[in-house]
């Protein structure tokens, strides 16, 4: 005992830090990157200490422990991020959203059942992170529209996305890694859809249960988001400057409402000096109107992201425009709406926002103002500002940095929201479309693909480096650096042979079908104290090994930890989009366990009854 202990203390300490490192992981006591670097470190001086004590023994290289920072499937999943953020900045599936939520009051169960299988075909091939941040508004308002908390639809959002990362080779960051030890370890590279025959059943599996389940095993709960939307549908007091070609021009009211101004309330018209009041029989548009509106701060937003050339003129024609207002490339830059009310004392208090010169004076556009007291009926710039007034602002970043050592304004952080820069939608959709196009069909591999589809998206606009940058998540980077690093030492120590080896002596007597369910159940437990990927990339080397001494084809063996790590609903902490729906969803952690933990047992029941049918084991 002794004599092994001293021959094999490196395994031994290199199982004790990775076990450390799970505990850490699950206690969230410190930050995700500090607990990474770590782990690295102590690897690090483990093998320095092995290298000068026992030359005999079994060590790892530095540049070896070091190499996940280089690893081709990291930086495959850092251009991916990238290219998901190009189509969140962009809004390029904002269209399809909109489309979703107007004809949902025709068909609201096909709708709803048409948002799930878009979250689903998207997040099988881009990052689902933005696909859920994109979707999380619609399934708010899909919830009021049902008359249902949002808490019976968030955790389906984000299992959703995570169902489609079963099916394709891109469709997680836990995929490609697993494929990629496959790769080193057996020369044998997956199909970008060799993961769809069991993916789609076991997808299906989970949907049919989550369309009984939720019924009965999700909350109906309201939380705070109650006074967030009494909130969000505050109005403002906007006008609408009619320029030619506009398509407003020659519209007429229908009941006193305006067609293509959806969700605005029409409070005046006016024309030179004369002016229209509701309910405006007989008034047709013209080119030189104003009007003045009544519009929540979403319906503003909308409007102006689905007509970017309405901003550009209403950002290049304010007072004292000059190119410190502009981009690098002379264009309109990325502009943000910010909320902001007039402080007590404010120098700004019974002047109108003309009469300061608002524009030039702040570098912002006044989008609409709102007021608690009353609804006020009148020109934009004619309006005297009053303290406690709120202002809905446009206007560059470091705009809002300078305004925010101001005394007259206090800006509402919370209410900061990067305008998305549709008029590049269309690149980040060709982008996208190219990048999965070339990765599916072999034309290029997928780090080839994605690299270019990173850098196409900043070339072409749809990203500034800053958005770029922001997008690459320094916990992901170093998690992944470091679970390739102890993947890598379990793996050189013979840990992983030594796992494997115990985990077919136990279970080698009920057969091979036996060992893979087993190994399916016990990452498919793991994954949701673990991260994903540190589960992938843990295993995957024990379930070649296993494979390797049973004698048969490691795939199988492989698909079942890429499944299996996949099975990430028990925890909120076992996924991204799993957090980002907590809050929306008014989510405790043991809901997760509620709803999820079946989920995980559905999933490993239906593996172990098709594994034997799809591998001919």
């Amino acid at each position: 005992m002794i004599a092994d202990l001293s021959a094999n203390w490196p395994m031994y300490v290199s199982v004790i830090i990775v076990v450390l490192a799970i505990v850490f992981y699950m206690r969230d006591s410190m930050p995700m990157e500090l607990i990474s670097i770590g782990i690295i470190a102590a690897l690090l001086l483990l093998f320095y200490v092995v290298d000068r004590t026992t030359p005999g023994s079994e060590s790892v290289s530095t540049e070896a422990l070091l190499a996940g920072f280089g690893n081709p499937a990291l930086i495959t999943i850092m251009a991916l991020l990238v290219v998901g953020q190009g189509l969140f900045q962009t809004g390029a599936l904002d269209g399809p959203s909109r489309l979703m939520m107007s004809s949902y009051s025709a068909r609201p169960m096909i709708t709803l059942v048409g948002a799930f299988a878009a979250v689903f075909a998207t997040s099988a091939f881009i990052n689902n992170t933005p696909v859920v941040v994109m979707f999380l508004p619609i399934m708010a308002a899909f919830a009021e529209k049902m008359k249902v908390s949002p808490s019976k639809l968030m955790q389906p959002l984000s299992f959703a996305s995570v169902f489609a990362g079963m099916t394709t080779l891109i469709g997680t960051s836990t995929n490609l890694l697993a494929a990629d030890i496959y790769e080193n370890n057996e020369g044998v590279s997956l199909g970008f859809f060799e993961l769809a025959p069991v993916g789609l059943i076991l997808a299906g599996a989970g949907f049919i249960y989550m369309i009984v389940a939720s019924r009965f095993l999700l909350p109906s709960r309201e939380g705070m988001e109650a006074n967030l939307v009494n909130r969000s549908g505050r109005q403002f007091i906007a006008q609408i400057a009619i320029s030619d070609g506009n398509p407003l021009v020659g519209q007429k009211a229908v009941a006193g409402m305006f067609p293509d101004l959806e969700g605005m309330t029409v409070r005046m018209i006016q024309r030179g000096e004369g002016s229209f009041l509701p309910p405006f029989e007989d008034v047709s548009l013209q080119s030189g109107d104003l009007i003045i509106v009544a519009a929540t701060r979403k319906t503003l937003t909308d409007t102006l992201s689905s007509q970017p050339e309405l901003l550009r003129q209403m950002w290049q024609s304010r007072e004292g425009a000059d190119s410190d207002g502009m981009d690098e490339d002379g264009g309109t830059p990325r502009l943000m709406l910010v909320e902001a009310v007039v402080a007590p004392g404010s120098r700004m208090i019974g002047r109108a926002i003309e009469q300061l010169g608002f524009r030039r004076l702040t570098n912002t556009l006044v989008l609409g103002v709102q007021r608690r007291s009353r609804m006020m009926r009148a020109r934009l710039g004619e309006i005297r500002l009053e303290a406690g007034d709120t202002l809905l602002l446009c206007g560059s970043s470091s705009s809002f940095r300078e305004l925010r050592a101001s005394r007259d304004l206090l800006l509402l952080e919370w209410s900061q929201v990067e305008l998305p820069a549709t008029e590049k939608s269309h690149y980040a959709r060709w982008i996208t479309l190219g990048v999965v196009v070339l990765a599916a069909t072999g034309l290029l591999e997928i780090l080839h693909a994605s690299v270019i589809g990173a850098v196409a998206m900043i070339l072409t606009g749809c990203l500034n480096i800053r958005q770029a940058t922001r997008s690459l998540d320094l916990r992901i980077f170093t998690l992944i650096a470091a679970a390739i690093a102890m993947g890598t030492a379990l793996e050189n120590t013979g840990a992983a042979l030594a796992l494997a080896q115990g985990v077919v002596n136990f279970i080698e007597p009920f057969g091979t079908v036996a060992v893979l369910s087993v190994l399916f159940l016990v990452v498919a437990v793991l994954t949701n104290v673990l991260s994903n990927s540190a589960t992938a990339v843990l295993f995957t080397p024990i379930a070649i090994q296993a494979a390797n001494l049973l004698g048969v084809d490691p795939k199988p063996f492989v698909l079942a930890v890429i499944y299996a790590a996949n099975c990430c609903f028990a925890t909120p902490i076992a996924y991204q989009t799993n957090l980002l729906v907590m809050g929306p969803g008014h989510y405790k952690f043991l809901d997760y366990l509620r709803f999820g933990g079946p989920l995980v047992i559905v999933l490993w029941l239906v593996f172990t009854f098709v594994a034997p049918l799809r591998f001919d084991l």
